[in-house]
């Protein structure tokens, strides 16, 4: 009995060890990524709702696959888009691949801050992220406590992935801005590659916390990749967040509702300048917009206007085009790295001129001449009968034009002069012209018409 009992304590136990190890595998196995597909996903243009739904919603949808891949070329956006973005970062139970990509691109301002949160940081060449003051309307620095928290946050971001928190918080408290080349050496980034492929092969086996602390391999070296993109309507709704269409909307908004103004009457035009301007605005609160460059827009409608009101040499026009010129190159800080492009200011420029000299010039002489002649204007205007005479009905000739004509009275001979008394719809009702006034013809003033 005692031996059977060693016996059974012995099985016991071993089903223990076997049942704990197969335990740890599982644990193991349940904290690497089951797939070998990373899910890329493109953080391109202004950080704005739309963006932060499209990213949250491929992150939670992605957690099947062994990481996921954003790539940034953003001048930043909402605070508020921005923190939706980093919660979906943090919460990922994969790691999270950030990549500035491609040359030429920048995560600034909020991107910085988005940079800071992913699991792996990396940079194309010749690519920069920075320039993360907290800006409002105005490009006016917001207050001191803004600027403190926006520091302490992307401190913190830096600060839970092992990087340098203090260049990071430099780039909120002296918006500084800095190449890939000096994000790796100051650690700010983790990697620096010239192609996805490259970036995937490096940062495979790097170990990184994702969600819960969980400690993870990444596992990304000649892993398939898979975009997931915008849907097309998302899509549109967050390329009307566009540095350039900002500029184009803002101006042509205003140029619409000007011309709804001082040629009234175009509720065309009144609508769709309120809508575009309604649009730029939007985009102001998504960019580094500057007072000084929507001066020079308002100004250039100015000059346009009087230059319409006090036509000369065309000095007026050509300060309307300057200002216009200047507005656009003033329209954002730079230091953002956003700008309104030359190839959007220079053919707005032109059509605008056009639009002002001659569209908008011709609507006003329009405006001087004297109203069109319609039906009404053939009442008490002298006629003719044509051929088969009124008897009563017939037809008549008034004002170059034939009309169906009854008579008053008895039957009028084809011939006899007569002067329209009455109209209904396009049937005029006419009377015989009295001998002395016959002989005047079509000469007899019309009552009520032009002289």
């Amino acid at each position: 009995m005692i031996e059977r009992s060693r016996t059974a304590r012995t099985l016991a136990g071993g089903v223990l060890l076997v049942s704990g190890f197969l335990t740890a595998l599982a644990s193991s196995a349940s904290a690497q990524p089951t797939s070998s597909e990373v899910v890329r996903l493109s953080l391109t243009g202004v950080v704005d709702p739309f963006v932060a739904d499209y990213l949250r919603d491929g992150i939670e949808g992605a957690q099947d696959a062994s990481a996921i891949l954003i790539t940034i070329d953003t001048p930043g956006g909402l605070d508020s888009s921005m923190r939706e973005i980093i919660k979906a970062i943090e919460a990922s139970k994969i790691p999270v691949i950030c990549y500035v990509t491609p040359e030429g691109a920048r995560a600034a301002s909020a991107g910085a801050f988005i940079l800071m949160a992913c699991h792996v940081a990396a940079m194309a060449p010749a690519t920069n992220v920075g320039a993360s003051t907290p800006v409002g309307i105005g490009g006016v620095t917001l207050s001191k406590k803004i600027e403190e928290d926006a520091a302490a946050t992307i401190s913190a971001l830096a600060e839970q992935r092992g990087r340098n928190a203090d260049l990071a918080s430099r780039f909120v408290t002296e918006s500084k801005s800095i190449t890939a080349q000096e994000a790796l050496e100051g650690n700010i980034i983790d990697l620096m590659a010239s192609s996805e492929r490259e970036l995937l092969t490096r940062a495979d086996g790097m170990s990184v916390q994702v969600a819960d602390g969980a400690s993870v391999t990444v596992q990304t070296a000649g892993a398939s990749v898979r975009a997931v993109n915008m849907t097309p309507g998302v899509s549109f709704l967050h390329d009307l967040f566009d540095p350039n269409l900002a500029f184009i909307f803002f101006w042509l908004g205003l140029a619409l509702l000007v011309l709804e103004l001082i040629v009234p009457g175009h509720v065309f035009s009144g609508t769709v300048g309120t809508i575009l301007l309604l649009t730029a605005i939007a985009s102001f609160g998504l960019l580094p917009v500057r007072l000084i460059g929507i001066a020079f827009l308002v100004a250039s409608i100015v000059f346009f206007v009087v230059e319409l009101k006090m036509p000369g040499l065309g000095i007026w026009s050509a300060a309307g085009i300057a200002s216009l010129v200047l507005g656009g190159l003033f329209l954002f800080d730079p230091s953002g790295g956003v700008r309104v492009s030359p190839f959007a200011i220079v053919p707005v420029a032109a059509f605008m001129a056009l639009f002002f000299g001659f569209v908008v010039a011709k609507a006003l002489a329009m405006r001087h001449l004297p109203p069109a002649q319609g039906p009404e204007a053939v009442i008490g205007r002298p006629g003719v009968v044509l051929a088969g005479g009124l008897d009563p009905e017939g037809v008549v000739r008034v004002a170059a034009e034939e009309w169906k004509a009854t008579s008053t009275g008895d039957l009028i001979p084809e011939g006899s002069k007569i002067r329209v008394t009455r109209l209904d719809g396009l049937v005029l009702t006419v009377e015989p012209l009295e001998p002395e006034h016959a002989s005047t013809g079509d000469a007899l003033p019309a009552r009520g018409g032009n002289t």
